[in-house]
């Protein structure tokens, strides 16, 4: 049967929380425009996204969702419904029942018929069984006192299923990213749960679409090295899949960026630590004898990708809470700003051992060395070369601690640099913020019972 079906498009309307609100409505107009069967997905949703998110949910029952859902679905909805094209994303986040919610208002808000919205369920086990199961997992590694949140990486079922249900929009909470377009392809070529090399196809056709612009041109662009054209508009990807899950990767029509076989390269290199095994929930997926070709402008076709059966666990994460993360900074500009801003950067260090703070404090030099420098401080104690000659220094301190009232000395410190000295610093800014941390490991996937429930009718 799936070999009489024709191509389904997936268009990516976003690649991480926060991307640009503007993006899907070229994508949505150009599935239109193409005709047949097509759907439009949205990957918003990082570690430490949704671990934010489960805080944002501790303190209101009615958040914990993607900030942007709403001003992501705007512009596309009413086009969407109405062109049969389903939503789905991750954008439910910590909270996928408010964020379904969220959209059913949306829709009224808009005079839309009210839309059938799936919420697909099991990936959270902050509840008690979810506990249970993980201290029986990690014994004594489990932080009890601390604990915030666990979620594990589900696959694509709940998805399919819920657009085979009549879903219009599938509200996730923590898929694996790729499984976000391997639904839609379940749905719409009704491929067996163990066909692996066409379940691998539907998987690395999510992961060229999980990160927005990377494969048309926006992380890949270096200015004189790698140019891509009119990337300040830079159009967001669309796959178009077949029965035999052969990939053609394309973008928005009318937008800039590019996609040519350097772009789609990096991209299905991103992020995988085993090219012959990349490892999802809903397959093991092996790219080490994949072809690339390209078929014309902006039109990528990607074959020979292989599958392998899927593992026996899922990962999971961990968050808890991991006390305060304090920074501050002050400019140092003109003759000698370099040294002046390493001895503001002494000044605070002696400051805290004098205050009883002896702890580990960063110090970054920006303008000197910042990004490529360590926690430790080996890196800036050493003078830079031709660090004399920089007349326009940023000083960046900071701490990780567990004790609030630390966090707040470092940041009195770094305030108290603009007439204490050394000379000439300004422009001061501080941060206090909570800290996450974060464990893996592997849970057994019987143990995970997932699936979709729809919420509006």
């Amino acid at each position: 049967m799936a070999d009489r079906l024709p191509p389904l498009s997936i268009g990516s309307g976003a690649g991480f929380s926060g991307d640009r609100i503007d993006a899907a409505l070229p994508v949505v107009r150009t599935l239109i425009e193409d005709g047949g069967p097509a759907a439009l997905i949205f990957e918003t949703l990082a570690e430490r996204t949704l671990a934010l998110a489960q805080l944002a949910r501790r303190s209101d029952p009615e958040h914990g969702y993607e900030p942007l859902l709403e001003a992501l679905l705007r512009p596309v909805l009413a086009l969407c419904m109405q062109h049969g094209i389903p939503i789905v994303g991750n954008f439910g986040a910590a909270n996928p029942q408010a964020a379904a919610r969220r959209v059913a208002a949306l829709a009224a808000e808009l005079g839309l018929p009210v839309p059938r919205v799936a919420v697909v369920y099991g990936d959270d086990l902050s509840g008690d069984t979810g506990r249970t199961l993980l201290r029986g997992i990690l014994g004594d590694a489990f932080p009890e006192s601390r604990f915030v949140c666990a979620n594990a990486y589900i696959g694509a079922r709940g998805i399919a299923e819920a657009i085979r249900g009549g879903a219009q929009v599938v509200v996730c909470g923590r898929v694996a990213d790729p499984a976000l377009a391997l639904g839609p392809a379940l749905a719409h070529f009704g491929w067996s749960w163990d066909d692996w090399d066409r379940l691998a196809c539907g998987t690395m056709a999510g992961h060229l679409l999980e990160c927005g612009a990377q494969v048309t041109g926006g992380y890949f662009a270096d200015p004189g090295i790698k140019d891509v054209p009119d990337v300040h508009a830079v159009g967001y990807p669309i796959v178009r899949l077949d029965a035999d899950g052969g990939i053609e990767v394309g973008k928005a029509r009318g937008t800039g960026g590019c996609v040519d076989l350097r772009t789609v390269k990096e991209q299905l290199l991103y992020e995988v630590h085993d090219p012959a095994a990349y490892l999802t929930p809903d397959v093991v997926a092996d790219i080490s004898a994949v072809m690339v070709e390209q078929l014309g402008p902006d039109r990528v076709a990607v074959r020979n990708i292989r599958g392998h059966a899927r593992p026996d666990s899922l990962k999971a994460n961990l968050f808890y809470e991991g006390g305060w993360i304090a920074e501050g900074e002050i400019s140092y500009a003109g003759p000698n700003a370099a040294a002046r801003a390493r001895l503001a950067g002494e000044i605070v260090r002696r400051r805290m051992d004098m205050l009883g703070h002896g702890v580990p404090i960063r110090l970054d030099l920006i303008g000197v060395l910042s990004v490529l420098g360590d926690d430790a401080g080996r890196w800036v104690s050493a003078p830079q070369p031709d660090e004399d000659q920089v007349a326009d220094v940023r000083l960046r301190v900071a701490l990780a601690h567990e004790d609030k009232g630390v966090a707040e000395a470092l940041l009195r410190e770094v305030n108290a640099l603009y007439c204490c000295g050394p000379a000439g610093g300004g422009g001061v800014r501080t941060g206090l913020r909570r800290r996450l941390n974060a464990m893996s490991c592997l849970v057994p996937r019987d143990a995970v019972a997932s699936g979709y429930r729809m919420e509006q009718q």
